[in-house]
């Protein structure tokens, strides 16, 4: 049997998803600050809840999971080891206990607060304590989450994404902060890395400077967390918690993540292939967006209500307060 006649039965699902990501592209493209991610997850959703997917579909529709798995992987390239050094220790130290505290706050939150269950909390609490969208779509696939989960999660982070974006560079000159402080403080509070640039942008070069490398700082304590993630719950499902287990249960792409990263840092890859990369991991988030909105059905969405939204304010307003104390007595 050929190569050609084993890929037939995808063409039609790849093609479904190929075109909606393009149309996303297009419509992000010419509409500034519309998340690209947030058009892939509508237009699946709205193919998905009207004529549906079509049988002959199907099979290629599955590859979006691929898709988000290999988008994960090559989105190691992202991270940046001298960015953490550059940081200094003090610095570094906030992220470490800023990204451990909101996890642990978010998920308190969620689950004893507004009675979420499931990895519902998990995603919530990564998006905003890590790196945004990124880390809810990467914990979503490492706790293999369901569709309408994980788009209520990522559609959240945006939301909040959106209004720190205006609200922090306003606190910021009401609250006179330096440009150091400003920006350490937005890269520790805030989720996405694009809003958090910009942010301290808007403020002054130098908080621009500080609020990039100290979310740069965040963002590569993905790798950690997702196993972390992986460990956990592989551990409280499994009768038998033994390692062969667990390691059957941990999901090997995290390893490509963790190599790709180690590649990305030894200085080997131009910066032209590092933008390559970076390129190909957001085309690949799309695609996989799409195959997500595909798979969602607006009833279900019904029944999650604003909890997720109420969990995800409790977390900014107890971290930013937080961080913006700690920043002004150390720094």
């Amino acid at each position: 049997m050929s190569i050609a006649t084993d890929a037939r039965p995808y063409v039609a699902g790849v093609g479904l998803l190929t075109i909606g990501a393009i149309v996303a592209w297009l419509v992000g493209r010419a509409v500034p600050g519309l998340q690209p991610l947030v058009v892939a997850v509508v237009v699946g959703a709205a193919v998905g809840n009207t004529v549906g997917v079509p049988t002959t579909a199907e099979p290629g529709v599955g590859v979006h999971k691929l898709a988000l798995e290999t988008g994960i992987v090559l989105l190691g390239a992202a991270v940046a080891v001298d960015e953490l050094v550059a940081a200094g220790p003090t610095v570094l130290g906030l992220v470490v206990c800023t990204v451990g505290f909101g996890l642990a706050l978010s998920e308190a939150v969620a689950r004893l607060w507004f009675r979420l269950d499931g990895v519902a909390p998990s995603l919530l609490a990564a998006g905003a304590s890590v790196c945004g969208v990124s880390a809810v779509v990467a914990i979503g696939r490492v706790l293999d989450a369901r569709g309408a989960t994980l788009t209520v999660a990522a559609a959240t982070v945006l939301l909040f994404d959106a209004i720190t974006l205006v609200a922090f560079p306003i606190a910021g000159e009401w609250l006179g902060l330096s440009g150091r402080t400003f920006g350490v403080w937005a890269g520790l509070s805030m989720f996405s890395t694009g809003p958090v640039a910009a942010a301290g942008f808007a403020h002054s070069p130098e908080a621009g400077q500080w609020a990039t490398v100290t979310k740069l700082a965040r963002n590569a304590l993905l790798g950690g967390v997702a196993i972390g993630y992986s460990t956990l719950y592989a551990a409280r499902s499994a009768t038998d918690p033994e390692a062969r287990r667990l390691w059957a249960e941990f999901p090997k792409f995290l390893i490509g993540f963790l190599l790709v990263a180690a590649v990305a840092n030894a200085g080997v890859l131009s910066p032209a292939a590092l933008a390559a990369i970076g390129t190909a991991s957001d085309g690949l988030f799309l695609v996989a967006f799409v195959g997500l909105g595909l798979s969602i059905r607006l009833r279900e969405l019904e029944t999650v209500g604003l909890a997720p939204v109420g969990v995800v304010l409790v977390h900014l307003l107890v971290v930013s307060g937080l961080t913006l104390a700690a920043v002004r007595l150390l720094l």
